[in-house]
């Protein structure tokens, strides 16, 4: 910039005409030529320290830190927090770091215990250490993250893996999560970055094993059905057998009870036909049938046989 002002104020000069014109002085041409030099040089000088002033300050933002690079001595130890900060024009250059928390995702294939393939994916939070930005800058640049977490993800995600059968990456996910943040924070600690979280976020198997295991789970369940299905047919079997044994017992008994006292079988006719009134008055429609049927004529010596008379007869009708 300087130069440009200096050329500019050069070619300014040149045209200035040395001699006076006509009728004038050849002495005020030459005062006039020496003015316009001096305002030149004046304005080079202002131009040369407005372009130092402008380039020696510089602001680092909120969550950055800047480290700078001398061209005699190299990189400076010092790092430069958050604000104004000055340096060397054209001497020194800024190089701005951002420490703030930021995600990097990778995905990888690789192979549990029992040899199944797994495609598993990782997150992780991570920023570097504000105490080592110039060891980072000096060996990995500013793309630190690019440079190393790929790989140290990618091989502690697969040292993690072989660990476990297929099942248990389901089951014990947590603990695969721990183990695998554990062992990137060891190597990337080599690295000066600072690792905040490590998540897995995805965790898919192979189409034949998850085939597999579809077929098993649904083995599993018509095995469970199948148990369900032998509890209710025992369960059946028993309720058949106890209503069997209740009901020889009570046979039993009934025929106990009618050679012991032949007025049983009166009673329970009494039973039955009170039970045939309650029906008969309850329906709405008129019906007529005979006494004896119906086992309303229970007075009597020959009530017995009346019954079995009116049974026989009714058993004749319904044949008909």
């Amino acid at each position: 910039m300087a130069q440009k002002f200096k050329d500019a104020f050069q070619k300014m000069a040149q045209n200035i005409p040395k001699g006076g014109g006509a009728g004038g002085e050849p002495g005020r041409g030459a005062g006039a030529a020496k003015a316009a030099s001096r305002a030149a040089g004046s304005l080079m000088v202002a131009g040369g320290l407005g372009y130092g002033a402008y380039n020696s300050v510089y602001t680092v933002e909120g969550g950055h830190r800047a480290i700078i690079f001398n061209r005699v001595i190299g990189m400076k130890p010092h790092i430069y927090n958050e604000g104004l900060n000055f340096n060397i024009p054209w001497f020194e250059r800024p190089v701005d770091y951002d420490i703030r928390t930021r995600p990097v995702n990778l995905q990888t294939l690789t192979g549990s215990k029992d040899l199944q393939m797994v495609t598993i994916g990782v997150r992780v939070l991570h920023r570097p250490d504000q105490n080592q930005l110039v060891w980072i800058y000096q060996h990995l640049g500013k793309n630190y993250d690019e440079r190393v977490l790929p790989s140290l993800m990618n091989e502690c995600a697969k040292a993690v893996v072989a660990r476990y059968n297929a099942n248990e990456l389901l089951t014990k996910r947590e603990e695969v999560s721990a183990a695998i943040s554990h062992e990137l924070s060891y190597r990337c600690r080599n690295f000066h970055v600072i690792l905040e979280d490590t998540a897995i976020t995805n965790l898919s198997f192979s189409p034949e094993y998850a085939k597999a295991v579809e077929a098993k789970q649904v083995a599993q369940q018509d095995a469970e059905r199948a148990k369900y299905v032998v509890l209710g047919a025992i369960q059946e079997k028993e309720t058949i057998i106890t209503k069997a044994r209740g009901e020889a017992e009570s046979a039993e008994l009934i025929g106990n009870a009618v050679k012991k006292n032949p007025g049983f079988m009166k009673l329970r006719r009494i039973d039955a036909a009170k039970d045939i009134a309650d029906i008969v008055t309850g329906s709405g429609n008129k019906v007529y049938l005979n006494a004896d049927s119906l086992l309303l004529n229970l007075l009597g010596d020959d009530s017995d046989e009346k019954f079995t008379k009116s049974v026989q007869g009714s058993k004749g009708w319904f044949k008909k």
